[in-house]
């Protein structure tokens, strides 16, 4: 297979998206170091071949960007990892913008709210961001926590949710 690979200028700095050749993303964010990128997956996920194109998703990142906020909604994902992983990504994609949950909560809707290590490593391996929205997970004290793409996007991407610019 030979993925995809794009960056784009957003009001956050570059953002890059690795996607498939069925225009899945892979991975995605906040740089331009396409290393970077592909190093959010495991050895075994990263494609053999990358190729420079447009991406399907540049288009719903543009318009997130420009104010709709579901755009990144229904962008397709190609994720890989343990049954306990693939539930975390789903359920994140269900968080809605504006609406962050805590660490704790969203190991909740997991089943287990004490797993919250658990909830917070599947933030921490998340590889699409933006479109698997980690960024929507926050400390049980309302701060911030982690964030793969620091803290000053995090904070951004929230305040652009609750509609704050």
């Amino acid at each position: 297979m030979t993925a995809l690979i794009q960056t784009i200028d957003t009001p956050d700095g570059p953002f890059t998206i690795l996607a498939d050749d069925r225009q899945r993303v892979l991975s995605s964010g906040w740089t331009s170091d396409q290393a970077a990128i592909a190093g959010r997956l495991s050895a075994a996920a990263r494609p053999a071949e990358v190729s420079e194109s447009e991406t399907e998703a540049a288009v719903a990142v543009r318009a997130f960007y420009e104010g709709d906020l579901s755009a990144i909604d229904t962008v397709a994902v190609a994720q890989t990892g343990t049954p306990l992983q693939l539930a975390g990504w789903a359920a994140l994609r269900e968080i809605e913008p504006g609406e962050p949950l805590t660490y704790t909560s969203f190991a909740a809707r997991l089943g287990n709210p004490r797993a919250v290590r658990a909830a917070a490593s599947i933030c921490a391996r998340n590889a699409p961001a933006l479109f698997v929205p980690c960024h929507r997970v926050l400390r049980s004290d309302g701060t911030l926590g982690g964030f793969a793409w620091g803290l000053e996007v995090k904070a951004s991407l929230l305040a652009r949710e609750a509609g704050v610019r």
